[in-house]
């Protein structure tokens, strides 16, 4: 990290706060020659500055950036803006105590049943009744003040309403009500949010950004959108110029110019580092330029040296520039607490300080607080106000001592500080009021900061179509430089255009090539407008960034819908180019250029407009789930087009969603643009009657006693117009395309676009809430286990802490105490990379015993590196080295030997904290203990816990520091026999809750516990509570491994003997860090002190205390031939256990289930509506035909739920699985097993919907017949889950197993058998369709539903024909009737003869290849692919976990 202004302290010298005034007669010297200069030359940013070299540069580029003005308005002090708060309360739904419990899957069903009547009541109710809902306050009243040039640090507990208070300051109030006033300058928090949003900021502690963008491009963006205008830069300085030297003033001020170009990255996409991350978004903070900043957590993932220079950089630029900040950090070290002027404490949302920092200490010692004076004072004062850190004063307890919020708050009211803030306040007030020179000069500043053209109320810097402009550039850069998406989208975009292409290849121009025409036509439409689902998702994962950006002003929301529109039009539009350009050319579609570029236009309109349909969708909905619920509303789109269900045929009270459908107008014109180019010739199967096999009595043309079946068709003629065709089978004018359908589809287009524009504007959906604890109703046996527990919890309350300490000691059989030793002697670490393999480690030593060892070392020294390969969790690169147990190599058990708490927090969520302690014990303590001891056992932990009031909490619900609790108690309920490995269990916790944690690993280690953790950054009292240090510095040598002593006197002497003497007044954690070279700062002494180590005594003690432990464990009879076992319980109890807990989720996971019984429901109810009891004529066998393929939809529908659930479960399967708790084999038969009631429960109610209502069963097949469409459509559900399973077990990731239901969707409907007959004698037919597992389930149900059906033609279904003289219809046409199949009605006739083209459904299927006597066969193969399926995934859940470390 680059030094500072004001960062002059070194190695040698105490640290101490920055020189603020030095800093400020630089930055008048700096102006100054500015003047000078500024006149006659423009600015341009040199390449000499160097933070890293000095500080001169830096003071001038930072003031330039903030102030952004000319010189007389830099004088000026322009832009400051104090903050009054009067009476400032915090309210959020729901009453003192009350408790949210968890939703179910019968929870859903009932809600949506009662859906109605609940919107009905909820509009009526406020007519009824004037009555408020139930809330809480989470902030109590309190007032204050901060002047611009001041900071404020706020401090409190978890839960104690620091970020609360800082979101009220920023004007953050949609997630609660906010009561009192709060005054900016005077300036009410209305006026503020409506004209100045942008000067009144919070900066949230998770770092959200776009992961495809460079960290270059993050900043220059949120430039382009603040940068001011003319009147508010520098004379001569152009926007260009400014922008360029603002990004390389951030970059370097915060030490990441060398992640220039990098991407910012997140979990999926490599990036930059999360330090470096979190420093993006300070930088992205500072461009909003904003007077009032509120920044929440910002050092979370910062080491110690960053986040003090970040906080002086704060100090500067408060100081400087006049702002008004306020900040809640962690674990501040006295180095940043001294840089504020005002320090605020919160306990349970009540101010109980506010004032000085210098006197916030001997405060609450004058309230019979115990002094601490090693503890810095951050950590005392939130400690103060936690009932479980906080010591009293000798001779004083809680009985004369503040110690409820209530009294502490009480106690501060009274008290000088209290007097003197109100004193303050009024004072100021009174100087707003009357003095408004500096209101008035803050409205000017912003007003000059605006753009030509931009209103003087607009609360933006730029005008709607800047705004416009800089949002294209930066998603233009987000897909080009989304590689992933790129390659795949185009790549998917090419194999379904081949795929199709190959399907319906040279399509003839005859009879035959009509329908399929209209075939290729819809599956191109289909497939393009499905393209568009993807935007769904998108724009509901890419609400954060808005929230966040919108909040800091940059942009107007309604700007991001144009801008997407905009830079997504060079992407798609070749994507689609070349999809159509591929399937039009290889089906032999009309090949000439007018005809496909009108194809093409055509196609891309409707997929703009299904683009801003879908994004629409994503844009109003709250959740993913409701999103799919919704979007089921695009099946009437495909059903209502004209293709599937002719206008005419549509049911009188659906008919007008054709009206409204813009893929129905699509489709239409591309119907028009390709028929009224094309005639088609009438031959083979169309003309009636004709010559079949042996009968050779009719003519081979079409004579004037045959009839041309085709719609369109004049007799005597074999040519049938492409315009008559469409006009009398669909009803279509081809005069229509240009006039009606181009400027409907249009039309659509921009309703689409509008509608994005009015959700983004007016109805955002930000998903921003309150982290509230979600619970599990209790049953019998854990209410009375809870009421036990706050028993005993009350019991210890009334206790003092010397009482306490008896009780502990009490417990101490709590854990059992371990006897064996790990050692490790030369253990090194090699991993392949490009080129050859790098060592991470090299000859580390030491040992683990009973007590608590701490691994400590630089960034990139290789700590968690050295813990994984101590814990065996390595699976790639190689170990070499001596790693014993007992003096004696790792067996088998090891791995159940030991606990390892990682540094992710990776959980079932749906778990209760009590339900995911059980499951640990159940499966990983030994079989012979009875359930009951381990109930009880997991009764304690939650006691050691301390999660007493969490037990029936959901995990996903629970706080950082709980759920890193509860991370640990998981590892514990194992009862570790060998030790307890923690990575970093510290890191992005505050201190309180730091400290919380390692008292309890504490407490551990003296009942007898081995634990070693990593550590970043403790503070001296916390390093004091580890017996062992194991120091590593970069290339994972060993510094250190010693006692660390009573005020770690052993590592200060250590170190003291190399010539780094560690001050008194630093932390000594900090201090040996940066004497290695750890930081910036250089390494103190000569040598390296990893070779200081290897000539040390210290480093010689080390390898003799191995050798003696090694020598007095080979002493001891040898255990290891004892049998060893892989997991602590059967295959059949691991199965039992795990089914349990997937049926639990699941249960507790209401819109995932009731999302699938929703979609199917729907698509059942929908073509049942449509198909409302079907007769048997030929068209309605045609539509029994496509109600029965609409079955095949459904397996899409559960892959797309099945496979992001499979692979987050896979994620926790992966951490448990290296503890060995349970096989893959149970994981992927588990997970299977819990999804088949919830599949039979769908498929029944998909098929009560379809079967009764559109009039299945009149065949022979009776009854039987439909309970045998039951059997297949619950096969169908199970093939869809067992595919979806598979498919996520071979993935790496959800966005690689999305590609794949693309492709497998579109070739197992396309190849089944229904939208082609497998007798057209394609290449493609010859195995792929045998080979499709749909053609057996289509079969089966074909031939079942039209078995024995009798058809009778309705009249216009007749293809009627005169015979020649002399003869009657069956004298003329008898013979073809035999052969071919159907009847004629009026067989003794003269003239008219009417021909049906079936007598029976069987002469439906039978040409197809499908027998009715093998439908049994076909159900068992299709049940074969399912089983498949499950096995595959079972052998891939064993060798494909994708989890290389």
């Amino acid at each position: 990290m680059a030094d500072t202004p004001g960062d002059a302290a070194t190695l040698n010298e105490a640290p101490h706060p920055v020189d603020v005034p030095t800093a400020e007669a630089e930055f008048k010297e700096l102006a100054r020659q500015l003047t000078q200069h500024s006149g006659n030359h423009k600015y341009t940013p040199t390449d000499s500055s160097d933070l890293e070299k000095g500080v001169v540069d830096a003071p001038f580029d930072l003031r330039e950036y903030l102030t952004s003005s000319n010189d007389a308005q830099q004088a000026a002090g322009i832009k400051h803006v104090g903050v009054t708060w009067d009476d400032l309360e915090v309210r959020v739904a729901g009453g003192v105590g009350s408790k949210v419990y968890v939703g179910t899957f019968a929870g859903a069903c009932m809600d949506f049943a009662l859906g109605v009547p609940r919107l009905i009541w909820g509009l009526a109710s406020p007519l009824v009744t004037k009555e408020a809902g139930v809330t809480r306050t989470i902030l109590h009243k309190s007032s204050g003040i901060l002047k611009a040039g001041e900071m404020c640090l706020v401090l409190g507990c978890p839960g104690s309403g620091c970020t609360t208070f800082l979101k009220a300051i920023a004007n953050e109030r949609t997630t609660f009500v906010v009561d009192g006033d709060v005054l900016y300058e005077g300036i009410d928090a209305e006026t503020m949010h409506k004209y100045y949003k942008g000067e009144v900021v919070f900066n949230d502690e998770d770092d959200i950004h776009i992961a495809t963008l460079t960290v270059a491009q993050t900043l220059a963006f949120a430039l382009s959108c603040k940068t001011p205008g003319p009147n508010g830069r520098l004379p001569g300085l152009s926007r260009k110029e400014f922008d360029k030297q603002v990004l390389e003033t951030l970059l370097k001020m915060l030490n990441i110019s060398h992640t220039h170009q990098t991407l910012v990255g997140d979990e999926f996409v490599r990036g930059v580092s999360g330090g470096e991350r979190k420093r993006v978004s300070i930088a992205e903070m500072m461009a909003t330029r904003a007077r009032v900043q509120s920044w929440d957590n910002s050092t979370r993932g910062l080491d110690a040296s960053t986040a003090l220079d970040f906080a002086k950089c704060l100090r500067i630029m408060t100081d400087v520039l006049g702002q008004t900040t306020f900040v809640s950090l962690y674990q501040a070290g006295e180095g940043i607490y001294d840089q504020f002027d005002k320090v605020m404490v919160l306990a349970e949302g009540r101010t109980v300080f506010y004032g000085p920092p210098t006197e916030a200490r001997a405060y609450f010692e004058g309230l019979g607080y115990r002094s601490l004076p090693r503890q810095s004072t951050a950590d005392y004062l939130t400690g103060c106000t936690d009932v479980n850190e906080r010591q009293f004063a000798p001779g004083r307890s809680a009985a004369d001592v503040p110690s409820t919020p209530e009294a502490l708050e009480d106690a501060f009211k009274s008290s000088r500080f209290s007097q003197d803030l109100e004193d303050s306040r009024e004072k100021y007030k009174l100087l707003v009021e009357t003095e408004k020179s500096d209101q008035e000069a803050f409205r000017a500043a912003v007003a000059a900061d605006k753009k030509k053209g931009v209103s003087k109320k607009s609360p933006y810097t730029l005008g709607f179509v800047g705004q416009v402009r800089a949002l294209t550039r930066r998603q233009f850069q987000m897909r080009l430089q989304d590689k992933f998406q790129l390659y795949t989208s185009f790549s998917l975009a090419m194999i379904l255009a081949l795929v199709a292409g190959a399907a319906y290849i040279n399509q003839p121009l005859t009879a035959a090539g009509a329908f399929t025409r209209g075939g290729v036509i819809f599956v191109i439409l289909l497939t393009t407008c499905l393209d568009a689902f993807g935007e769904m998702p998108t724009q509901m994962l890419g609400r954060p960034i808005l929230q966040k950006q919108t909040a800091y002003s940059m942009y107007r929301p309604s700007a991001i819908a144009v801008a997407n529109t905009l830079a997504d039009v060079p992407f798609s539009a070749v994507r689609i180019f070349l999809f159509n350009l591929v399937v039009y050319f290889m089906t032999g579609l009309d090949r000439s250029a007018g005809g496909f570029f009108t194809f093409h236009l055509f196609a891309y309109v409707a997929f703009l407009t299904m683009q801003g349909f879908f994004r629409t969708l994503g844009l109003i909905c709250t959740s993913f789930h409701t999103a799919i619920r919704l979007s089921v509303f695009f099946i009437p789109n495909l059903w209502y087009c004209g293709y599937l269900l002719p206008v005419f045929k549509m049911k009188r009270w659906l008919f007008w969603i054709y009206y409204i459908n813009p893929i129905g107008y699509a489709w239409q014109a591309c119907m028009e643009n390709e028929f009224m180019r094309i005639s088609l010739t009438c031959d083979g199967s169309y003309v009636v009657p004709r010559n079949i096999g042996s009968i050779l009595r009719y003519p081979e043309n079409l004579g004037p006693n045959q009839v041309c079946t085709l719609f369109g068709s004049t007799a005597g003629s074999t040519v049938v117009s492409g315009r008559d065709y469409i006009k009398v089978a669909f009803g279509l004018d081809a005069n229509d395309i240009w006039r009606r359908n181009f400027l409907v589809l249009v039309g659509f287009f921009i309703v689409f676009q509008a509608t994005q524009i009015i959700a983004l504007e007016y109805f955002p959906q930000y998903n921003g809430g309150s982290a509230i604890a979600i619970y599990a109703k209790e049953n019998k046996d854990t209410k009375e286990r809870n009421e036990i527990l706050r028993a005993r919890k009350a019991e210890r309350r009334g206790k003092s802490q010397a009482e306490l300490k008896d009780v502990q000691k009490e417990e101490k059989g709590a854990i059992p105490s371990q006897k064996k030793i790990l050692t490790w002697e030369n253990l090194n670490y090699h991993v392949p990379v490009p080129g050859g393999t790098r060592r991470l480690l090299h000859d580390v030593q030491g040992y683990v015993g009973p007590g608590l060892t701490a691994l400590m070392g630089a960034s990139g020294a290789g700590k968690t590196t050295c813990l994984d390969v101590l814990a065996q969790r390595k699976n790639i690169g190689v170990i070499t080295g001596d790693l014993l147990v007992g003096g004696r190599p790792l067996t088998s058990d090891f791995a159940r030997g030991t606990a390892y708490a990682e540094q992710m927090d990776v959980h079932e969520l749906t778990a209760t904290v009590r339900e995911a302690l059980r499951f640990s014990a159940y499966l990983r303590q030994p079989a012979e203990v009875s359930k009951e001891e381990k109930d009880d056992y997991v009764e304690e932990m939650l006691e050691l816990l301390e999660l007493q009031d969490l037990s029936e909490a959901l995990v996903l619900s629970l706080s950082v520091e709980a759920r890193k609790r509860l991370t640990i108690g998981v590892e514990l309920a194992s009862k570790p026999g060998l030790l307890l490995y923690l990575d970093e269990p510290t890191s992005g916790l505050d201190s309180q809750s730091a400290y919380n944690l390692v008292r309890f690993l504490r407490r551990l280690a003296d009942q007898g516990q081995a634990i070693l953790c990593t550590i970043h950054q403790p503070s001296a009292l916390l390093f004091e509570s580890f017996d062992r240090l194991l120091l590593l510095e970069r290339g994972g040598e060993t510094v250190y491994f010693g006692p660390i002593g009573q005020d770690s006197q052993e590592i200060r002497n250590y170190f003291a003997k190399g010539g780094a003497v560690c001050p008194s007044n630093v932390n000594p954690a900090e201090y040996m860090l940066e004497a290695i070279g750890a930081g910036v700062t250089p390494r103190v002494g000569d040598r390296d002190w990893k070779d200081i180590w290897l000539d040390s005594a210290e480093c010689q003690k080390l390898r003799d205390d191995i050798a003696a432990f090694k020598a007095a464990a080979l002493a001891l009879p040898d255990d290891s031939n004892k049998k060893m076992s892989t997991y602590a319980t059967s295959f059949s109890t691991q199965l039992r256990l795990v089914t349990e807990r997937n049926f639990v989720a699941l249960w507790r996971s209401p819109d995932y289930l009731f999302t699938r019984f929703f979609v199917c429901t729907f698509i059942s109810f929908f073509v049942s509506l449509s198909l409302l009891q079907l007769g048997n004529s030929v068209r309605d066998l045609q539509f029994r035909v496509f109600a029965i393929f609409w079955v095949t939809i459904l397996p899409a529908i559960v892959m797309a739920q099945i496979e992001p659930m499979f692979i987050l479960n896979r994620r926790v399967f992966i951490r448990e699985a290296s503890s060995r708790i349970y096989s893959p084999y149970v994981f992927s038969i588990a997970q299977t097993i819990s999804e088949i009631p919830g599949s039979i429960l769908t498929a029944i109610c998909y098929w009560v919907l379809l079967v009764y209502p559109v009039g299945f069963g009149n065949g022979s097949a009776g009854l039987n017949g439909t309970g045998f469409q039951l059997l297949v459509t619950i096969i169908m559900m199970l093939f869809g889950v067992s595919l979806g399973q598979f498919i996520g077990a071979i993935s790496p990731s959800i966005q690689v197993a999305a590609l794949f239901n693309p492709f497998l969707s579109l070739v197992f409907t396309t190849f089944c058998g229904v939208t082609i007959p497998h007798t057209s004698g394609h290449f493609w037919w010859t195995w792929l369709y045998q080979l499709v597992p749909y053609t057996r389930s289509v079969a089966a149900m074909v031939s079942t539903e039209l078995h024995g059906l009798v058809i009778k033609c309705n009249s216009d279904e007749f293809a009627v024909f005169n015979p020649p003289s002399g003869q009657n219809c069956s004298q003329w046409a008898a013979d073809f009737v035999t052969a071919a199949g159907g009847y004629l009605d009026n067989a003794d006739a003269t003239e008219n003869c009417r021909y049906c083209t079936y007598a029976v459904g069987d002469e439906f299927y039978t040409p197809l290849g499908i027998t009715y006597g093998h439908r049994w066969r076909d159900v068992f193969i299709f049940l074969a692919y399912a089983g498949f399926n499950v096995i595959i995934t079972v052998i891939a859940s064993r060798y494909l976990r994708y989890a290389k470390r």
